[in-house]
Order: structure tokens, then C-alpha cells, then sequence
């Protein structure tokens, strides 16, 4: 499917402004991508002509609001390839998601000497709910260590696993190195020992298709903000026998079948995660950006996402002062990179002043900083809406700041 990304811009208000007194130059997808406007006017218009809580009325405006919320359930479930719609919790972020995997089912599942496998490359999120479960049940942590490319060393994870081993928990896509890690073979080696596996999407469902049947993962968890969606929304996909067996998160209104002061019972899968009163418009607006993408195409939007990365690339490899920091065979969408002698904040600073919009800091990745020896990276980022000017003007604004401090 052809793809026009020019054409796509204008499909993003955002674009059109200025920052500093120059064009926007948005370079920070990974953070959280920006908005089309089919999903702006879907969650206007939710509000405008629809809105009514959900589940609980029985007039006509609570009936259709729920109808269509379940209707954005149901276009996730497709979007992940999922087998039906109870698969799919909503939440409120990845973050939320991976805490809720790891309270319920971890809580239940993991006892003293227990392990779980995690990656050098997790973005905090990965990391610190296993910490924590681990040191609530006297557990122990392990971590995949990666080579100087940043890719998983796939015989040390391998040799990892073992009859204590209780889930194995890896990024799809690295948010601040942006390595695309091989899952596929992750879920195949972790099954063959009976191990279940969580995958985050975060930074994969907006780059490319993701089929969760075909990569075989128990769990997979992505945000809605980093999907051209709404923040304040995310998505647990669960296989199905395993949500029906875990315990509720959190627990309150919507989520019980029956409460009395002795005794509560709960909703199956996927209501008993969803206590309480959800964001509906949110909701509507991760199906519309769906229904964006699909617009275009993924497969379009990944193939725009690999050249403007390999043309990024060859831009920063060609200034003698920047290193880049991940150069991974399989890499999509992410520029990570330090500047000799330029605190990644200054650097942010300047490149802000031409209107250029980068991340500098951890990235939420502290561990992986510490494993190439940097307290920080400069992380350009892209989405659909990047061209390569946008990578010039970057290019530009490294210059410029390579002089300031010559």
C-alpha cells in the first residue's frame, strides 16, 4: 500500500503550529505520538452527542455509549489478532498493565526462590513490578544481558531458564534504543520449558502489525498515546484461561456479580480488571486511531518508518562528534545517540530553540544507560508523520550546537 507522508501531516492539527517561532519539528513518537484528527473528533464527538455512563443504564444514550465502547474493545481484539474480545483488559497504560499481570497473576503464581526473567533492555515499567513482587514473595530477578549493539545475547537468555523460572517478561520493541527483539524465538524457548511470556508492545503496535496467536505470548501490553490514541488508556491482552484464573487487581463498582458485608463475587474476564467507572471516551478514541492506521496501513507505515530510521542513521554516523548508542541489525524508529562533549539536556535545550522536539534524559531505561556507560542519551524518535526534512532539521540543529561549545 503506497503511503504519502506529507499527505498524512495534515491529518495532524498539531503540525501546523509553531515552537519557538519555527516549525514544529516533532521528534518524540516514543514518548507519545501525536494525534490525527479522526481521533480528536471521536472523542469530541463523545462527549458532544454520546456520552452517558456505560453498563449500568438502561436508556437508550447508555445503551449505545456502552455498545460503543465494547465496538473499541472488539476493534483491539482484531488489531492484536487476539482469538476473541474477553481477551482484551483495558487499562490505563502499559504501565498499569504490567502491574496488573504482575500483582494477580504473579502474586498467585510465584512463591519464595521463584525467578523471573526480564532483559536488560525494559523500559522501568518491566523492571520495578517484578522488583517488587520478587521482593514480596522472597523471589529472585534475573536479567538478560545484551552485546554492544544492543541485542539480547539469546544463549545467555537461554541458559537462564530453569525449573524455577515463572514468567519471562521482554520488551517487543526497545523505547530507548529502539531494537526489535526476537519474540517469536523468546516465547518459543520459554514454552518449551512450560514458561508463559509477557510481551511489551508499547513501541511495537504503532510500527508495525502484531499478530499475539502468531508470536505465541500468554500476555501483551501497549498504550493508547503511543498509538496516535488518547493517553490515559491501555490495553492488557490475556490469553483467555489464564485472565478467567487470576484474581481481581482492584476491585469496587462494575467488576462484582453480587456484594453483600459477608461476601463478593466477581464478573469473569474481562470486567472483573475494570473496577469502577472507565474512560469511555478514551476508549472511542484508541478504536478511531485504529481505524486510522488501518487507513494507511501497517505494513506501509512500517516500511516508512525503516527508511527514515536507515536515513537518520547515515546523517549521525556522518558527524564525527555523535556516537550512536543501539545499532541493532533490527532496529525501527529510534535515534538514540550522545554528542562529545554536550550534556543530552543542553543538546535538548538547543535543538529546542530551532524547534526541533527531542527526548534527552534516562528514557526511563536507567539500567540500560549504565550498560553503555552514559548518564544519558539525546533519543530522536519517529512516527508516521516524520519526513525526512524533519531529520535535516535535526542534522542542522546538531551542528549548530556542535559550534556552540567548539
Amino acid at each position: 500500500m503506497s503511503f504519502d507522508p506529507y499527505a498524512a501531516r495534515s491529518d495532524f492539527p498539531i503540525l501546523e503550529r509553531t515552537n519557538r517561532g519555527k516549525p514544529l519539528v516533532y521528534l518524540d513518537t516514543a514518548a507519545s505520538a501525536q494525534k490525527p484528527r479522526a481521533v480528536i473528533d471521536a472523542i469530541s464527538d463523545c462527549y458532544e452527542n454520546h456520552y452517558a455512563n456505560i453498563h449500568r443504564g438502561v436508556y437508550e444514550l447508555s445503551e449505545r455509549i456502552t455498545r460503543m465502547h465494547e465496538e473499541a474493545r472488539e476493534k483491539v481484539a482484531a488489531f492484536l489478532g487476539a482469538a476473541e474480545s474477553r481477551e482484551i483488559v483495558f487499562t490505563r497504560n502499559a504501565t498499569e498493565s504490567i502491574n496488573l499481570v504482575a500483582a494477580s497473576w504473579g502474586r498467585q503464581n510465584l512463591a519464595a526462590g521463584d525467578e523471573v526473567v526480564i532483559t536488560t533492555l525494559e523500559h522501568h515499567a518491566n523492571i520495578v513490578p517484578w522488583q517488587l513482587l520478587c521482593e514480596e514473595k522472597n523471589a529472585r530477578l534475573r536479567v538478560v544481558p545484551i552485546n554492544d549493539a544492543g541485542e539480547l545475547e539469546m544463549h545467555s537468555f537461554e541458559a537462564m531458564l530453569s525449573e524455577r523460572t515463572r514468567i519471562v517478561a521482554a520488551s517487543h520493541v526497545s523505547n530507548a534504543l529502539g531494537t526489535i527483539n526476537p519474540v517469536r524465538k523468546i516465547v518459543a524457548i520459554a514454552h518449551e520449558r512450560g514458561i508463559p511470556v509477557l510481551l511489551d508492545g508499547a513501541q511495537a503496535v504503532p510500527r508495525f502489525g502484531v499478530d499475539v496467536r502468531e508470536l505465541g505470548c500468554d500476555f501483551y501490553v501497549f498504550s493508547g498515546h503511543k498509538l496516535y490514541g488518547p493517553s490515559g488508556m491501555g490495553v492488557l491482552y490475556g490469553r483467555a484461561e489464564l485472565l478467567e484464573a487470576m484474581a481481581p487487581y482492584q476491585s469496587g463498582g462494575d467488576m462484582i456479580e453480587t456484594v453483600s458485608f459477608e461476601k463478593s463475587t466477581f464478573k469473569s474476564a474481562p470486567y472483573k480488571f475494570e473496577a469502577g467507572t472507565p474512560d469511555i471516551a478514551g476508549a472511542i478514541g484508541l478504536g478511531a486511531a485504529i481505524d486510522y492506521l488501518a487507513g494507511i496501513g501497517l505494513d506501509a507505515i512500517e516500511h516508512h518508518e525503516l527508511e527514515l530510521t536507515a536515513y537518520g542513521k547515515e546523517l549521525l554516523e556522518a558527524i564525527p562528534e555523535v556516537r550512536l548508542i543501539g545499532t541493532a541489525a533490527k532496529k525501527t524508529g529510534v535515534l538514540s545517540f550522545v554528542v562529545e562533549g554536550i550534556h543530552p539536556h543542553d543538546l535538548g535545550t538547543i535543538l529546542d530553540m530551532e524547534g526541533v522536539a527531542i527526548r534527552a534524559g534516562h528514557h526511563c531505561a536507567q539500567p540500560l544507560m549504565e550498560r553503555f556507560d552514559v548518564p544519558a542519551t539525546a533519543r530522536a524518535s519517529l512516527g508516521l508523520y516524520n519526513i525526512r526534512e524533519d531529520l535535516d532539521h535535526l542534522i542542522a540543529g546538531l551542528h549548530k550546537a556542535i559550534e556552540m561549545f567548539r
